[in-house]
């Protein structure tokens, strides 16, 4: 099992989320994206299903999914869910990114 973990915080709002939408096995997928101001980006999306290649971990009954490709660049990783005065977002704590820029959505490895 990979080192990955979705915070009670993160698994609350795709549980809310989810309900809202009428879509009860949705789960919160995390992949990794060239681009972003950094070299590499986060993107999110809720998806039904799960792909062949996918990782699921499971917190409080919903599931994180993160693709093989994108896996190695996040293994370590904490993906949590945070409101502050900026607003709310899924935010991503990668031990493996040695810079990121101030959008919190783009790293560098």
């Amino acid at each position: 099992m990979a080192d990955i973990a979705l915070t009670s915080a993160a698994a609350a709002r795709v549980a809310a989320i989810r309900t809202r939408q009428g879509r009860p096995q949705a789960r919160l997928r995390l992949s990794v994206d060239g681009g972003g101001c950094a070299g590499f980006q986060y993107k999110f999306e809720l998806t039904d299903a799960a792909d062949a290649d996918d990782l699921e971990v499971l917190t409080d009954g919903v599931g994180l999914l993160i693709d093989s490709m994108s896996l190695p660049l996040v293994e370590g990783s904490v993906v949590d869910y945070v409101e502050n005065l900026g607003g709310a977002a899924f935010q991503v704590k990668n031990p493996n990114a040695a810079s990121s820029c101030g959008c919190g959505t783009s790293f560098s490895v």
